[in-house]
């Protein structure tokens, strides 16, 4: 399934997670190890550059952390980047420089690219977020199915087996999910794709796709 491997989905020079990401063909098979990877990365970084207030948390200088969210490590907090009031970060969670994550977002177990914005009451759990891709206010990565089965990732022609139980959405560089959407297990959106508010999506978004409803995916002109 050639339009859900990692290098059709990312450019890895907006991720300290490059050496990492760089050992895997597809995404979701990083997701495992992401907690390891961010505690021997943060070992690695400069106290000039980044404090560290509780154990496996470290934050960017640069960042704009506010006072009522919550972080849990392993956690890295990128450079420029916002953490908004309520934000709820639960661990195995790194995330890029110039990020917005916003009041009452809840991350767990996930990568954010450089520039990933998730603003406004977003869930994002078990996923990888590329650069600059966006969720609106209200959209989520569901991550379990409702029968607890592992998740398997459907696409046009061919699906592959994940062996995870929980997996979210792998979005590429520059996606663009509109308000309240649901994102379910298994989902991946290809680069420059954008998804219209109130869907539900589930399998492949080739990129350069619009999401308008299930069974009306086009290209962009």
């Amino acid at each position: 399934m050639e339009e859900a491997k990692i290098e059709h989905l990312y450019d890895l020079t907006h991720t300290a997670a490059a050496p990492y990401l760089k050992q895997f063909v597809y995404p979701w098979e990083a997701l495992r190890g992401v907690g390891d990877f961010i505690r021997s990365l943060g070992a690695t970084l400069s106290a000039e550059q980044y404090d560290h207030p509780s154990a496996d948390v470290w934050i960017a200088k640069s960042a704009k952390v506010f006072p009522t969210a919550t972080i849990l490590g392993p956690t890295i907090i990128g450079p420029e980047t916002e953490v908004r009031p309520g934000a709820f970060i639960r661990g195995s969670a790194l995330v890029g420089g110039g990020c917005v994550v916003g009041n009452s977002t809840e991350l767990k177990n996930v990568i954010l690219f450089d520039n990933v914005q998730v603003p406004h009451y977003n869930y994002v759990g078990d996923s990888i977020l590329g650069y600059h891709s966006h969720m609106g206010a209200g959209s989520i990565t569901s991550n379990v199915k409702s029968d607890k089965t592992p998740v398997v990732v459907h696409g046009t022609s061919e699906h592959v087996e994940t062996g995870l139980k929980k997996m979210g959405a792998m979005l590429g560089d520059f996606v663009e999910v509109g308000c309240n959407s649901v994102l379910n297990p298994g989902t991946v959106i290809g680069r420059h794709s954008n998804v219209y508010p109130l869907s539900m999506v589930r399998g492949v978004v080739p990129e350069q796709h619009i999401f308008k409803r299930p069974g009306e995916v086009v290209p962009k002109h």
